[in-house]
């Protein structure tokens, strides 16, 4: 079994995890700003930490559970990601109140607002890609 990454797309700020080797835990470990050519980072990464299996990427729904413009955004963006790092399969995960759950668990660390502004995105990625990793363990899909 390979790694998966969890990409947190946002219009200014990428959140990126990474599970362990044996995909039992997920962990932040970067936030790439969206201007910076961050589909060579995504690349290099998948390539560094090989084998990845999957790449996970947060699909911003609604509380209604509705999609909205922001998910037809990223699930369009998350065809074209899929088309550049081909073969390493790509796949949506609902990332409802990650940001949130995010933010509370720097608040519980003790993280002072400036930090957790300059962190959230990565720890948010590592929210929803843990939740992927649960729910896939649970049999869940």
């Amino acid at each position: 079994m390979g790694r998966l990454i969890g990409l947190d797309l946002g219009s200014v700020r990428i959140g990126v995890a990474i599970t362990d080797p044996l995909g039992f835990f997920a962990q932040g470990i970067a936030v790439w700003r969206t201007e910076e050519g961050w589909i060579e980072n995504l690349k290099r990464l998948i390539a560094e930490s090989a084998p990845v299996d999957l790449v996970v990427i947060g699909l911003p729904i609604r509380t209604t559970g509705a999609e909205g413009p922001e998910a037809a955004k990223i699930r369009k963006l998350a065809e074209e990601i899929a088309s550049e790092i081909s073969p390493t399969p790509v796949e949506l995960m609902d990332e409802r109140f990650t940001t949130t759950r995010a933010h509370q668990i720097m608040i519980e660390g003790s993280m002072d607002a400036r930090k957790r502004r300059n962190r959230v995105d990565k720890v948010a990625a590592a929210v929803f890609l843990q939740d992927f990793l649960d729910r896939r363990r649970s049999g869940y899909r």
